[in-house]
């Protein structure tokens, strides 16, 4: 059986929102994230909003026979889009201005390719396609800007970041369990800021 990466459309990523949403439901079940299914149903409802950003792109990552499309499962995907002005203060982007501040948040991160979700099945990991979702969706990024935001607690993920090249903006000891990452070609902060 192959597995490949797959660049989809805002419109045609919602037509695989069953295996998007059993692909967010396996990776996100274990630790440290141990999400139940219901929260998997809410990411899709929240694709649907997402896909409607400026900038969305989207990658599937999928197993199957590549010459018969109607085979392919989905065991992966990524999505980004451009971070808008001002930056937002939902979700996790209040912590995330609150860690780096508000001129180097917008400095660095507003107006950049903004990594969502990177999610793979357990049975997809260790074939490189982790690395092949977020070069898909971040390659296209202007000036090479592009960021993702994790937690601490991800080991695996933050490990995978690191070996990427992507790198984590230095934060103050004793802050809240997530990390940022600029991606390689992202022009700040110089590696080791003071």
């Amino acid at each position: 059986m192959a597995m490949w990466v797959q660049q989809v459309g805002p419109g045609d990523v919602l037509a695989y929102e069953d295996g998007v949403r059993r692909a967010y439901a396996e990776a996100f079940a274990g630790p440290p994230w141990h999400e139940d299914p219901a929260e998997a149903a809410g990411y899709t409802e929240r694709l649907r909003e997402d896909a409607r950003r400026p900038g969305f792109r989207a990658a599937l990552a999928l197993s199957g026979d590549p010459d018969e499309p109607g085979s392919a499962a989905v065991v992966g995907f990524a999505t980004a889009w451009t971070t808008p002005a001002p930056f937002p203060a939902t979700r996790a982007y209040a912590a995330v201005s609150s860690l780096l501040g508000p001129e180097r948040t917008a400095d660095w991160l507003v107006g950049a390719r903004e990594v969502d979700e990177l999610a793979l099945s357990p049975e997809a990991r260790g074939a490189g396609l982790a690395a092949a979702l977020l070069e898909s969706v971040t390659a296209s990024a202007p000036g090479g800007r592009c960021w993702l935001l994790t937690s601490r607690s991800a080991g695996a993920a933050v490990r995978l970041y690191r070996r990427l090249g992507w790198r984590e903006v230095p934060a103050p000891a004793g802050g809240p369990d997530l990390v940022v990452f600029l991606g390689p070609g992202h022009p700040g902060p110089a590696r080791r800021e003071g």
